[in-house]
């Protein structure tokens, strides 16, 4: 990974918790799939009179979010009003934490692969607080080229944790790992879906030697974040080229387009008059703290290290294994039942790679495999009733399909052959391939790969690789 000089990138993560209602009413955080502005009261609205209450479930899972990054947590929490006007914002101000958060200075490893070497690189959190989402701007076209915009108020009021980090971040590509490593922490609490539509969003503030800092707002995907900072790192490092100045202000990451646009010049702390929130009383939370400890389960790096050693794992291994809580209980699942190394290759490698081909997530594809069918396949695979090949093309007929193991087998003739069929099939390819048969004898070893693909070719990849090779330099030499 390559380090930019002279970059500074800060972000400010905001993570919607799930729970089941908002954080100040009691409308269902479930509106993803709903009809615009039908999951809103007189609160999430913003109209006179509404009064918010605090969900105590999101204070929860706000505080444990800290926890697991190693903050330490306030006495006291008090919300506060941020004014400003924006339409998705029908009150004039958001209810944020300022003075007071939840949590302030944590601390998050990532790996560093910077110039070849793997190393771990602390990143600095510098507050965890809560606030309450805004609505969400739906513009026809781009958001440069909209004649109009609507405004859904379905998303308004959802519970927010914003992780601020400090300007820790080398490359943009940094970034996006930071993130995947924020992203598992959550996903192991419990507290968040990050499969969800909206679930985190990504304010990414980033300056370069010579210039002011610009922020980047409402990113909405991990690729986006590290495009959105590469194209502000060649554009900012352009205007310091020219002798331009690189100005504070705040713009938007266009997705379709890969460019980010000038919306405003950045606001000042001050510009948004920060006042305690009259209708909601201080927070005292430390006497959460201690029981909220000890629902803290084993976390992503925790995980790593013991799957390694008890598994006699490769780090590797270990590491694409508890990156999500979904597959680290897959995996673990199936090696209670059958051999520990060889489930960690086919999950890590083999599953894990058939999943992101179908950009299915491990939760969707547990409901087309269970463990059981995925230890039958392995058992297959390991008494040599099918090949590797063989057990590649079950997962993918189960992944695409569903369908039963030993069926899948009888149907697609994937069973595996024998030594005879084997000894024929290759004794046809050295009478079809004289010419590659010689070049082999002649020292050309990519020969004999050819000639192992045909016979591959002849048995329907119903033979094993290793035992085609071996019988074919055996039946060449005779």
């Amino acid at each position: 990974m390559e380090s930019e000089s002279g970059v500074k990138i800060g972000l400010e993560c905001h993570a919607q918790l799930l729970t089941r209602t908002k954080l100040f009413c009691s409308c269902s955080t479930d509106y993803q799939n709903s009809e615009p502005n039908t999951h809103v009261c007189a609160t999430c609205l913003g109209l006179p009179g509404a009064l918010p209450v605090v969900n105590g479930q999101a204070l929860r899972y706000g505080i444990k979010i800290a926890l697991a990054l190693g903050c330490t947590i306030q006495p006291e929490a008090i919300f506060y009003r941020k004014n400003y006007y924006y339409p998705d914002l029908p009150r004039g101000f958001q209810i944020t934490q300022y003075d007071f958060p939840i949590a302030l200075n944590g601390l998050v490893t990532i790996e560093n692969t910077e110039n070849g070497g793997a190393k771990e690189r602390a990143v600095r959190i510098r507050r965890v607080h809560m606030e309450d989402d805004p609505g969400r701007l739906v513009y026809k076209g781009t958001i440069d080229t909209a004649k109009y915009s609507l405004v859904d108020y379905n998303r308004s009021g959802m519970p927010l944790v914003e992780i601020v980090t400090e300007p820790d971040l080398r490359s943009p590509k940094e970034a996006r790992i930071f993130l995947g490593k924020l992203r598992s922490i959550l996903g192991y609490l419990g507290v968040f879906a990050g499969d969800l539509e909206g679930a985190m969003r990504v304010d990414a503030n980033i300056s370069v030697a010579g210039g002011d800092r610009a922020e980047v707002k409402n990113i909405s995907s991990y690729k986006g974040v590290e495009r959105a900072l590469a194209f502000e790192i060649t554009r900012q490092k352009n205007l310091v080229r020219r002798g331009l100045v690189v100005t504070q202000e705040t713009r938007h990451f266009d997705e379709v387009r890969g460019i980010t646009i000038s919306m405003r010049t950045k606001e000042f702390e001050h510009d948004y008059r920060y006042f305690p929130e009259p209708d909601l009383v201080p927070l005292h939370i430390l006497g959460l703290v201690e029981e909220l400890k000890r629902e803290i389960p084993e976390l992503p790096d925790e995980k790593r290290i013991r799957f390694a050693t008890q598994y006699s794992i490769t780090m590797e291994h270990a590491n694409a294994l508890t990156y999500d809580i979904t597959i680290a209980n897959f995996y673990e699942e199936v090696a209670s039942k059958i051999d520990p190394k060889l489930s960690a290759v086919w999950i890590a490698d083999v599953l894990k790679g058939e999943l992101n081909y179908r950009s299915i997530t491990m939760r969707e594809a547990s409901e087309r495999i269970s463990t059981d069918e995925f230890v039958s396949i392995l058992s297959y695979l390991k008494k040599g009733v099918i090949t590797e090949r063989g057990a590649t093309e079950i997962l993918r007929e189960m992944l695409d399909h569903g369908g039963d193991p030993e069926a899948i087998i009888k149907n697609k003739g994937l069973a595996s052959i024998g030594s005879e069929e084997i000894e024929t099939a290759i004794l046809k390819v050295i009478d079809e391939n004289e010419s590659a048969v010689d070049d082999y004898k002649a020292g050309k070893k990519e020969s004999l790969n050819f000639l192992v693909g045909h016979v591959m070719k002849h048995t329907r990849g119903r033979a094993e690789p290793k035992e085609v090779r071996r019988m074919l330099k055996g039946l060449i030499k005779e």
